[in-house]
């Protein structure tokens, strides 16, 4: 027989009363997926986490921490990814207060709970049992979670073929609760992960299959009642379709993209001012290529400054097209004995080995001048192969109106027929898009670096 059901326009949700001290458990249902996406979720973002730097597969609940604490900022929060599997995990607790959102797989789960102190389970053997009380997620739903600490919690999967869940947890205070004085030590050090943060629950308190059969249980769902025919049948098509969500036909991907500022970019006639000038007096292919910004792009950084970050950019912000005509042009020229380099060729000696001379302490150079007063800031790139000698150069000029031009120029001098043959099949890429490509990306980092997208360069020299 049914028992009484509550419906609500609203979020359905449940708050279930805490033990003594310790702020109450709250479950509520947010919104319903789509038939079997719960599965191909859970599936596609626990694969992610695998991938993850900080992923850590501990007591049946793998996890990653996504972000530790900022004590210098005054924020103790930590935010984590977790996944429970078909099998659930045992029951533990924590010693801070928790929150997640989470997406059920496509046979739902069940949350329990138990109120238990750890006097009450020292003097009574049943007092776990007695608290527990059990809460079941339809399939394919985002829900969400809060309890505080020291609740003792278990999540299981309603059918031992799809997943429990995967959810995105936050501990608004990574620092709160009771914990041993080395496990407070690791989270001061913002060293800390879930299974460290994590008590389980010795097995003898552990619930039978007849004690949960008889526990309290609310069914939370969405759409349709859950004793009705409606929610069965969905239910079944659910955990039927779930699997074949999961099938992933494409690998798996995920991107970032920096969106492009509106620069002014044009092509110039190469001055003989300069280092370039003086580095190759004649040369048979040249370019330059000049961006223009007003100064109320930037924070008036000193034009050394605005240089350096300039090549920084170069360095960490490549576009992509560029790093792959430099594969290719590597996979042609590696069997003729020429240098390769990931880099862009204007730029490439950036990532040499050779550090005689530095500009800001970092960058390799053949050469750099900076005016003194402030007007203006210049290196000097380049290297010589069997086919050609080419000299690039950097420069940041600061104009009276505060306009700021940054430009990169190039000088080819070949030195064999081959050489002629390669600059004439390059020349018209070069001009029109690896310089351009370039020099629009590194200006870019340089006037947001903290948009840099991770992993788009290591600093290693890349070239032989």
């Amino acid at each position: 027989m049914p028992g009484p059901t509550h419906d609500s326009r609203s979020f359905p949700g449940v708050q279930l009363a805490a033990q003594e001290g310790g702020g109450p458990v709250e479950v509520t249902l947010i919104a319903q997926l789509g038939i079997g996406a719960g599965d191909a979720l859970v599936a596609d973002a626990s694969q992610r986490q695998r991938h993850h730097p900080a992923f850590i597969d501990a007591l049946d609940e793998p996890s990653a921490r996504l972000g530790g604490m900022h004590l210098q900022y005054g924020d103790a929060s930590s935010l984590y990814s977790f996944m429970v599997g078909e099998g659930g995990h045992p029951f533990h607790r924590h010693a801070g207060p928790r929150m997640f959102t989470a997406i059920a797989g496509s046979a739902g789960a069940e949350l329990r709970f138990a109120m238990a102190s750890d006097a009450q389970l020292a003097i009574d053997p049943v007092a776990l049992p007695r608290s527990l009380r059990r809460v079941q997620i339809p399939p394919d739903c985002l829900f969400t979670v809060r309890f505080g600490g020291g609740t003792w919690h278990q999540f299981v999967s309603n059918h031992p073929g799809h997943p429990a869940l995967f959810a995105l947890s936050c501990h608004s205070n990574e620092l709160a609760g009771a914990m041993s004085a080395e496990t407070r030590a690791q989270v001061q050090r913002n060293g800390a992960d879930i299974p460290s943060l994590t008590e389980v629950l010795p097995e003898v308190h552990w619930p039978t299959i007849a004690t949960l059969a008889a526990t309290p249980l609310l069914r939370l769902s969405l759409q349709a009642a859950p004793p009705s025919l409606c929610a069965s049948l969905c239910a079944r098509t659910r955990a039927l379709l779930g699997p074949l969500r999961r099938i992933n036909l494409r690998p798996l991907r995920g991107f970032v993209e920096r969106a492009p500022l509106p620069f002014t970019i044009e092509s110039r006639a190469p001055s003989d001012d300069g280092l370039l000038g003086k580095a190759l007096q004649s040369s048979n292919y040249h370019d330059l290529t000049v961006l223009r910004l007003d100064g109320a792009q930037l924070q008036q950084p000193p034009v050394s400054q605005l240089l350096a970050n300039v090549l920084e950019g170069f360095l960490c912000n490549p576009p992509g097209g560029v790093s792959q005509l430099m594969a290719v042009r590597n996979w042609l020229v590696a069997p003729l004995g020429l240098r390769t380099a990931r880099l862009g060729c204007p730029v490439s000696s950036l990532a040499c080995s050779d550090h005689t001379q530095l500009f800001a302490g970092r960058y390799p150079v053949l050469d750099s001048q900076v005016d003194a007063h402030g007007r203006y800031a210049e290196v000097l790139l380049g290297a010589d192969d069997r086919h050609l000698r080419f000299r690039s150069s950097v420069r940041v000029q600061r104009h009276t109106d505060d306009r700021i031009e940054i430009s990169l120029g190039t000088r080819v001098q070949t030195r064999n027929l081959f050489g002629r043959v390669y600059m004439a099949l390059i020349d018209g890429v070069h001009r029109h898009y690896i310089a351009p490509a370039l020099l629009r990306r590194a200006v870019e980092h340089a006037l947001a670096p903290e948009l840099a997208v991770p992993g788009a360069w290591t600093g290693e020299a890349s070239l032989r």
